[in-house]
This record gives C-alpha cells, structure tokens and sequence, in this order.
C-alpha cells in the first residue's frame, strides 16, 4: 500500500484565509476534501497534517495512503498562478530508516493526560500546559515511538534537547459541544532505536488529535 508525503504552501496574507487557517475543523475537512471518495481518519488509512508558519507564508504538510490534489486550496488560500504543492512517494524514504541513524525532527502534537473519571462516566483528557511537562510527554512517548530524543549536551538530560515552540490553545465548537486544543510544536534530534516502530509513527502519527493538525512527525537531515 502507498504512502504520500506532500507539502502545499499557503498564502497566510490574504485576508480570506483567517477563517481557514484559524479552524483545525475547517482545515482537516478542506484536507480531506483533496482526495477521491471518503478516506476516514478513524482507520488505518489515515491522513495526517499539520501547519508549520515560515516567513511570508505557512506550509502545510500531508501524510496520506492516497495521492492528494490540492488544486482546490492553492486557488482559495495559495498562489493560483503558481505550482505550490509538492507529493512524493513515502516509501523510499521509510524503507531506508536503520537503528542508529540521527535525524532532524519535528512534530505538532496535543500532550495530553487522562483524569479517571468517576464510575459510570467516560475519563477526561487535560492538556500539559507547560514547556517542562510537554518535553516529558514527548520522552515518556518515545520508545514505543521507535526513536530516542538526542539530550543535552549541558545537562544530559533526555528533555532538554527538545525545543518547544509555537505553543497554544485553540477552542472552537464541534457539533452541540466545545473543543479545546492545546498544541506544542517540538523540534529537535533523535535517534533510531526501532526503524519499524518509527515507519508506524511516521504514517499513522504519535499522540491524540490527528484529525485537528496534530501527531504528523518529519525528519529531515541534520544540517552539517
């Protein structure tokens, strides 16, 4: 089965955009909207995004089973006029992780965690909302992740290599309810401790919220 690493670059000056750039709903539906039939996030062909700002635009990267046209979001939120968006096939890339290797990361996620309910009722989800607990939500998740985060070189400790940034709370309603997102943006270096344990993270993402732009984790070389 495929897999799809595709990067769309978006115009965050234009003023019609707010609307789609402000609402993970909003986003996740014009997302889904980019491939043929009815791909559900609720199974194993699920597709992953996220927003990452860069001067002058945003970039938004998908993680899918299927081939995405984005023809769509380029004319409402990109440069019409211009080829803005990018797919490549996933699987070379994947194939050629090993145990060992080290590679730039970085990950928008929901760290969250479980409040046990009362009997009868459905537990609770908090976010962390400190940079201290959401660098350990990050660690405590790495092993099954497949990865080891690179420490610092100061203290030696596992957390402290990892920067936090782009911290946030989004809230915004879905259907009779409210929804309150609580992201962090983390980047840093790991290492590979299990390549297939990583594949499984890279496609099907790491943490709760995949629908609302959250667990799409990249790699990329480190610089030299």
């Amino acid at each position: 089965m495929s897999t799809y690493l595709s990067r769309v670059e978006l115009n965050s000056q234009r003023r019609s955009n707010r609307g789609l750039l402000g609402s993970p709903q909003v986003m996740h539906a014009a997302v889904l909207s980019s491939f043929p039939g009815a791909l559900s996030d609720r199974t194993d062909r699920r597709v992953l995004w996220r927003l990452d700002p860069v001067p002058g635009a945003v970039h938004l990267y998908v993680v899918s089973p299927e081939q995405p046209d984005f023809t769509h979001l380029i004319e409402q939120a990109g440069w019409p006029t211009l080829q803005t968006w990018q797919t490549r096939e996933y699987e070379p890339f994947l194939d050629r992780l090993a145990a060992g290797q080290s590679w730039a990361f970085r990950l928008t996620a929901n760290p969250t965690r479980a409040r046990p309910a009362a009997e009868g009722q459905r537990s609770q989800r908090f976010g962390h909302v400190t940079v201290s607990q959401q660098q350990r939500w990050l660690v405590e998740r790495c092993a099954t992740a497949g990865f080891n985060v690179r420490p610092s070189s100061e203290t030696g400790e596992a957390a402290d290599g990892v920067v936090v940034r782009e911290r946030g709370t989004t809230r915004f309603r879905r259907g009779e309810g409210q929804v309150t997102l609580t992201t962090a943006s983390f980047e840093g270096v790991l290492t590979v401790t299990d390549p297939g344990a990583l594949r499984t993270t890279l496609t099907g993402g790491l943490g709760p919220a995949k629908a609302y732009g959250c667990g799409l984790l990249t790699l990329a070389p480190l610089a030299t």
